[in-house]
């Protein structure tokens, strides 16, 4: 699948199929999060992949109740490991850097599971406590987005989006 195809069709999926995911598939999408670019190449980022039935109910419930989150194969958490960044960039890395650098993870992470036929869904919407206490996370690791990743039983509409001239300004604003 090309880039611009995987980006047209890329949705968020809130309804998965009962089918499995590969290890080989997690992994490879792990991978694609791996080369995203990192401020000082840095690579803040670290992924907690759940399977256990348990933690994924944890972590639907600090998903604010959305159900989805524990009713797929796996789900993946990408974290970002604070110190890491902040030990090059200060307070800008730990406060800005590190979350953009796993955005860029995440969203590389997004595409390679939409090229490999896979649904997900970038979940940011939760409670950052519940979500550290159900994974256990050491001081310093904050968790971002939680990753529902299986296969997708919908396919939904692309949402409207604001075109091109209403969102680009030139030289000023």
């Amino acid at each position: 699948m090309e880039i611009q195809e995987a980006i047209s069709k890329r949705r968020s999926i809130r309804s998965f199929r009962d089918e499995g995911v590969s290890e080989d598939a997690v992994r490879q999408i792990i991978e694609a999060g791996i080369l995203a670019p990192s401020a000082g190449n840095c690579q803040p980022w670290e992924f907690v992949v759940i399977r256990d039935k348990m933690t994924k109910q944890k972590l639907a419930q600090a998903s604010l109740g959305q159900r989805f989150v524990s009713q797929v194969p796996v789900v993946i958490v990408v974290c970002a490991n604070i110190k890491r960044s902040a030990s090059r960039y200060g307070s800008r890395g730990q406060e800005l850097y590190c979350i953009q650098d796993t955005a860029a993870a995440i969203e590389n992470m997004l595409l390679m599971a939409v090229s490999k036929g896979l649904g997900t869904c970038w979940v940011g919407a939760f409670n950052e406590v519940l979500a550290k206490e159900a994974l256990e996370l050491p001081v310093g690791i904050r968790p971002v987005a939680i990753i529902p990743l299986g296969h997708p039983a919908e396919t939904p509409q692309m949402p409207k989006r604001r075109i091109y001239r209403d969102v680009v300004h030139h030289e000023k604003w």
